[in-house]
């Protein structure tokens, strides 16, 4: 259903431009790459500006510092929920219930003891008010738990980001560029393929991969010849870069680094890389290394060309993968025994069961969008039929 939502989202007032981040120029042509051909005006602000303004002219009205704390019941059926308002609780009564409060990413306690040792440490690319409250709330009211508990969306994230997501930058402390150069660890030694597809299908499982690293940090490096096809958010004042003309003078700057081992990775890496395949970053061009490990299956450059550009990384978490398990037809909320909870629904990252070990760059934001439309015209009939 995602393009008649794409659609709806339009007569909403939603406006859709041409995914420049996705996007080269070869010759006199932008070629789009990775599937993700169009993008929000405004991004992911302009996205939520947009739907708030369709949803005050239809007459919804939204509470701010409102927690909802508890689901409310009558029989066997949901009938509202129990809000804290400015200090004061209030029962609200409601027909039929949604809950799209997003995964528990923003929860340490949650992270650690869902998905194991060194989540508690990671940086939360987004709100802080994500704390698994809504997925406690169906849990306690005999929700089923669906989906991989143990896995999340997880990037590539400045190191010295702060502790949650800064609405000033945005997504601008992630690092996804990461295809065009080479990866090291604070070892001096790289451990992923950097290559190994477009990033839109890599992107959100390597950042478990640098959260195993010694310290959960690591290093892009890129050389001259590709730092112009780097995306914006390399070119914050904030990022975590050093630049030089040699790199034995980079190593020296890359903070904690074994610098000897380094300038070994660099140049096994460089004497591995195919000569005789073009480079095309609009392409998987099969550019690759030859006897080295890992490899570098595509876009494989030597890094020869100063000046040098090295940017520090860490974990960023995005989004958890486990949560409520919800019908596909009406997004009901299923219980343990798999019944329908009546007039309790679902959408959003809270959903279960729809992501294992990696993530498809967008599919997210389609995923709520679908599933929302779904689950508000359920309870929508649900309310009514009441």
């Amino acid at each position: 259903q995602s393009l008649d939502v794409m659609l709806w989202l339009k007569s909403k007032g939603v406006r859709f431009l041409p995914n420049g981040r996705q996007a080269f120029k070869v010759g006199d042509t932008y070629r789009f790459w990775g599937g993700i051909v169009l993008d929000v005006a405004g991004g992911g602000a302009g996205l939520i500006d947009y739907l708030y303004a369709a949803a005050i002219r239809d007459g919804v009205t939204v509470w701010y510092g409102a927690r909802a704390m508890e689901l409310l019941r009558d029989g066997p059926r949901i009938a509202g929920v129990s809000v804290r308002r400015q200090g004061e609780y209030v029962d609200l009564a409601a027909k039929a219930v949604v809950l799209a409060s997003g995964g528990f990413e923003a929860n340490s306690e949650m992270r650690t003891r869902y998905m194991g040792p060194g989540w508690d440490l990671v940086k939360v690319r987004g709100t802080r008010f994500n704390t698994g409250d809504g997925v406690r709330m169906a849990l306690a009211a005999d929700a089923m738990p669906w989906g991989e508990w143990s896995g999340g969306h997880a990037v590539f994230w400045d190191q010295n980001a702060p502790a949650f997501g800064d609405l000033a930058v945005g997504d601008g402390f992630s690092k996804l560029s990461y295809p065009l150069g080479v990866l090291v660890n604070a070892e001096g030694k790289r451990f992923v393929d950097e290559g190994a597809d477009f990033r839109n299908y890599t992107y959100a499982k390597y950042g478990r991969e640098v959260l195993k690293q010694p310290g959960a940090t690591a290093w892009q490096v890129f050389d001259a010849k590709v730092t112009a096809l780097l995306r914006d958010e390399y070119r914050i004042r904030q990022a975590t870069r050093v630049r030089a003309d040699s790199l034995e003078e980079l190593a020296a700057k890359m903070e904690g680094i074994d610098e000897d081992a380094f300038l070994r990775t660099m140049e096994e890496y460089n004497r591995s890389v195919r000569q005789d395949v073009p480079f095309d970053p609009t392409v998987k061009d099969g550019r690759c290394t030859v006897g080295i490990t890992p490899p570098k299956s595509n876009w494989a450059n030597t890094i020869d060309t100063p000046p040098f550009e090295a940017y520090s990384v860490t974990c960023g978490i995005t989004f958890t993968f486990g949560g409520l398990r919800i019908t596909a037809d009406e997004a009901r909320v299923l219980d343990t025994e798999e019944r329908p909870i009546e007039h309790l629904f679902a959408a959003g990252e809270l959903v279960g069961g729809l992501f294992y070990g990696n993530y498809p760059g967008g599919s997210g934001l389609t995923a709520g969008a679908v599933f929302g439309r779904i689950a508000g015209r359920a309870a929508s009939a649900a309310a009514k039929g009441d």
